[in-house]
């Protein structure tokens, strides 16, 4: 009987809009406001921008390992190809292993972010949003629980959600006629100093949260038409579209409400919506925001539930996570688990508690080794090997790595130290397993 395999059914408009959609989320609507307060004026725009470049920078990055290695799990086995047999054993268990942490925490972030706006129509109270969040998980978990080919199509449907509540927010500030106030005020007040630096650098630690999941493809590697050509442009074309919808909808946002009202508001689109078009209106607005949340945690568990798969068929963790279901040929045994957990996360945290968390946990492992294991496949094998090249090397891996370094410290010491936490109980883990291994032979 032939075994189940993963098949290449995704193409790139449905990889453009699994990228999107997990890009987007509830992340930008309730940043938005903690950003301008954040940066004390107009010149919070600059914290997107940073965002975006820093974006842009890492995905090239991922471009040339994804490109070169398309498979199921994505990080996993870059970090096992760029240090080599030993120490890529050790980095990519590292990375499986905080990721069956952090990656509910993404979950659970959106489905927390999700629960908090919809309270912008329904109060619900404490039991009630946590009702609503641990339902959409179980919601998410039973939506993916099908054959790929059919996902594809329920991204594209949840990608145009994303693309009409985007156009409506951005639309309504071009119709209100000040569209262009916020940028000719963008330097109002504007000091480059200590100052604008350091606040610079904890904005940016939530607007880069914003922007993550424009490498979602990688961990769908296996699953990619043509992943040579349309993993790195899927991403490329990712950022850009969100850096000018995000752009567009805060200077949106700015142009209608008074910059303390978009500093200090729970609900801040909904409220310009309302002052727009009245509170239908911004009803309406909530539950189209909420579509988009809904679509960003689809879109996220899907990626994430490749990864302990990956690593499982690899012979690196727990081998019943390599198990495919039998006819839809989807790892069932991964997503089941990452949901379950991800479930009890979204009853238990808040969601400010939840993003300097993800940041801290994935930076070191994630993106910082992943960014020096290219260069160092790049010493071993030569940048011929590599299936897309990057304009400048090394220059955008060199700088993704500087600025990852910043946004690691600019979420403090707190999270910095817990990031380093997970690092080095995984590390302890490695040994004692890889010790249980040796005697057992």
């Amino acid at each position: 009987m032939k075994q189940p395999e993963l098949s290449r059914r995704i193409s790139l408009l449905q990889a453009t809009a699994i990228n999107m959609t997990d890009m987007v989320g509830i992340g930008p609507f309730i940043v938005l406001s903690v950003v301008a307060e954040t940066m004390h004026g107009p010149g919070f725009l600059y914290a997107w921008v940073a965002g975006a470049v820093l974006s842009f920078i890492d995905a090239m990055v991922w471009s040339e390992l994804g490109a070169t290695f398309p498979k199921a799990g994505g990080s996993y086995n870059f970090l096992k190809e760029g240090f080599g047999p030993k120490t890529g054993k050790l980095m990519s268990f590292l990375f499986v292993w905080q990721t069956m942490i952090q990656a509910p925490l993404v979950i659970a972030s959106a489905a927390i972010g999700f629960s908090t706006y919809a309270g912008y129509i329904f109060p619900l109270g404490f039991w009630g949003t946590k009702a609503v969040s641990g339902g959409m998980v179980l919601l998410i978990v039973f939506l993916l629980y099908r054959n790929i080919e059919t996902i594809g199509k329920i991204s594209v449907l949840l990608w145009m959600g994303v693309l009409v509540t985007m156009a409506w927010i951005i639309g309504g500030g071009i119709a209100h006629g000040h569209f262009f106030e916020p940028v000719k005020h963008i330097n109002d007040g504007l000091q480059l100093n200590y100052t604008f630096a350091t606040a610079l650098g904890f904005a940016s630690v939530k607007t880069v949260y914003s922007y993550l999941g424009y490498y979602n493809v990688c961990h769908l590697g296996g699953e990619i038409r043509q992943p040579e050509k349309n993993i790195p442009r899927s991403m490329l074309i990712s950022i850009t579209g969100i850096t000018v919808l995000y752009l567009c909808m805060n200077i949106s946002v700015a142009s209608v409400l008074p910059f303390d009202r978009v500093a200090h508001s729970p609900f801040v689109v909904s409220e310009f919506i309302e002052v727009l078009g009245g509170p239908t209106a911004a009803k309406v607005a909530t539950v189209l925001i909420l579509w988009v949340a809904f679509a960003s945690v689809f879109s996220a568990t899907l990626g994430y539930s490749r990864i302990p798969y990956a690593a499982a068929q690899d012979g690196a963790f727990f081998k019943v996570f390599a198990r495919l279901h039998p006819t839809k040929n989807f790892p069932y045994v991964s997503l089941l688990f990452l949901g379950a957990i991800a479930f009890v996360f979204s009853l238990l945290f808040r969601i400010k508690e939840v993003i300097d968390a993800i940041l801290a946990m994935r930076i070191m492992i994630q993106f910082i080794a992943q960014a020096v294991g290219l260069i160092l496949l790049s010493k071993r094998k030569g940048r011929n090997f590599f299936k897309w090249h990057m304009p400048l090397y090394p220059m955008p891996v060199i700088l993704a790595i500087m600025i990852w370094i910043g946004i690691f410290i600019s979420t403090g010491l707190h999270m910095m130290l817990a990031g380093a936490t997970v690092t080095i109980a995984g590390i302890i883990v490695y040994i004692i397993k890889s010790r249980l291994q040796k005697s057992l032979l």
